[in-house]
């Protein structure tokens, strides 16, 4: 019997394998897996089947979703078109939820956008949103590491859900207003709100992923962009969008501060981006969040913005530009009501991070680690160190008259643009204006 070649499937067993084998796995028709005895399969069915099994009939939901799937007729601005999306994923009852995992209606919001009172946090409510963007950060490193060419946003949104779920946590976009995943994935022309489906990631595409996680009753919100494949596989403009947009969301987080107004962080991330020909996204704005997922205050991304409020010490919200390569304006795929995508196809970027305004400035609360998964410029400079040190291990030469080589850093322009005199009549879209009741997404990023 093969058996007796292999040892036991079970997770830490030192003993060879017996002749008794997983019965689900052979109506799967997957490679029998061996066991020692009936008390080790027991012992260990629940790990064999989440890592096997479920894994297995994943697959092959995608496999029957892709035959019945027929693609939407809609006039599509570029060239990624959506792919089979499978239903709707479940969480143990012994994981919190918020308001609206049965109903998809955050009943808490609706109620509270009467008032729109921004909500100052106590110390230990404080902690509470500090850890729910601890965790939100591993979730998001953990699906940032999964990015590679083949891999499906379907896989992306799998690794998320069963990261939360790991985690005691519940992914708060789930059922949110109905969306139907855990995480949202934007590729390529896609400005936000992509729901993960079965079309494979190509080299040269750039994907957003955008982690919330709802645990003990607050939420903590960010996202980031990756290039799929090398950074040689990805087009110079492409790379400097990415870049830019994370200088940008950058650059205004380093302004937090009390006192500050709401609407001043437009004005400084449109003027930085507009320098490098780039455009903000007006229909969609950051947020406050804590024991809601979206709440006051309203965050716009663009100049001239009608934002009200002042910073306080204690406020929590989110800064998100999306920043897109041509046009400003969106339009949103009518067949699922929530993919927004840039009126002229080409491709958008978007960085985000939760922060808290503190006494004397800022606190990210969703800060990257080491753990991170790599952004593309950070991918070079580790290849860079590498190259250096690959040369200094070989021979030196003895000239003495040789030159030595120097190192340069360049410094990230921070000095804001004088304000565009020349007011734009393009259509805007006030902040406060931007959410959409019925059931519909909201314009909260």
């Amino acid at each position: 019997d093969s058996s007796s070649t292999k040892p036991c499937a079970g997770h830490g067993c030192t003993n060879a394998a017996s002749t008794l084998k997983c019965p689900i796995c052979v109506k799967l028709n997957l490679e029998p897996s061996y066991f020692c005895s009936q008390e080790c399969f027991k012992k260990n069915y629940r790990a064999h089947n989440s890592i096997v099994h479920v894994a297995e009939q994943e697959r092959l939901k995608r496999e029957q979703g892709l035959k019945t799937f027929r693609l939407p007729r809609f006039e599509y601005t570029g060239a990624l078109r959506p792919s089979y999306v499978t239903p709707m994923r479940t969480i143990p009852n012994t994981i919190g939820k918020p308001d609206y995992a049965s109903s998809g209606v955050p009943y808490s919001e609706v109620h509270a956008r009467n008032t729109k009172q921004i909500p100052i946090y106590t110390p230990s409510e404080i902690a509470g949103i500090r850890r729910a963007c601890a965790l939100g950060r591993e979730v998001l490193d953990i699906a940032g590491h999964t990015v590679r060419p083949g891999i499906t946003t379907e896989e992306i949104d799998l690794a998320v859900h069963n990261a939360c779920i790991a985690r005691k946590c519940y992914p708060s976009p789930l059922n949110y207003h109905n969306f139907p995943k855990s995480c949202c994935t934007s590729v390529n022309e896609v400005i936000c709100h992509g729901i993960p489906d079965c079309r494979p990631l190509e080299r040269g595409d750039i994907v957003n992923i955008d982690i919330t996680v709802y645990k003990d009753g607050f939420h903590g919100d960010l996202n980031e962009t990756f290039i799929v494949g090398d950074v040689a596989d990805i087009k110079p403009a492409y790379l400097e969008l990415i870049q830019s947009t994370y200088d940008a969301t950058m650059h205004a987080i380093n302004h937090v501060k009390p006192g500050v107004m709401c609407r001043k962080f437009g004005e400084i991330i449109d003027n930085f981006v507009k320098k490098k020909g780039l455009s903000v996204t007006r229909t969609y704005c950051g947020h406050g969040i804590g024991r809601m997922f979206h709440c006051a205050p309203n965050i716009p991304h663009y100049r001239r913005n009608k934002a009200v409020g002042k910073l306080k010490p204690g406020m929590v919200f989110t800064i998100e530009p999306m920043i897109n390569m041509g046009a400003w304006k969106d339009k949103t795929w009518s067949f699922d009501n929530w993919t927004a995508v840039t009126v002229d196809g080409k491709r958008s970027a978007q960085f985000e991070h939760t922060v808290l305004v503190t006494t004397d400035g800022v606190e990210v609360l969703t800060a990257r680690t080491p753990h991170s998964a790599p952004l593309w410029w950070q991918i070079e400079e580790a290849a860079a160190v590498e190259t250096k040190e690959t040369e200094q291990q070989q021979p030196q030469s003895n000239d003495a008259s040789a030159p030595q080589p120097q190192t340069q850093t360049e410094s990230t322009p921070t000095q804001e643009s004088k304000e565009d005199q020349q007011n734009e009549n393009d259509e805007t879209v006030n902040g406060n204006d931007a959410k959409v009741a019925n059931n519909q997404p909201s314009n909260e990023g």
